[in-house]
């Protein structure tokens, strides 16, 4: 999601963009949710699904050699 696409509920953009850099710069965003979570003890579940077909990578990626096979004859 674009900054740009939030909802107008959220206010400017550019403020909320603001807001979330500075927070995460000085840690203030971490406070914040470390509080929410202590106040939700037992009621928080995380669910994490990570789909891997969405994730392109690199031919290379897949274990590719980095060096050519042996040669499987001698040539002496």
């Amino acid at each position: 999601m674009q900054w740009r696409d939030l909802p107008e509920r959220f206010g400017p953009w550019k403020t909320v963009y603001e807001r979330h850099r500075l927070w995460s710069a000085d840690g203030t965003r971490e406070r914040l949710l470390q509080q929410v979570q202590a106040a939700a003890a037992g009621e928080i579940h995380w669910d994490i699904s990570v789909d891997s077909t969405i994730v392109p990578a690199h031919q290379h990626a897949a274990g590719a050699r980095t060096q050519p096979p042996p040669n499987e004859r001698s040539t002496g």
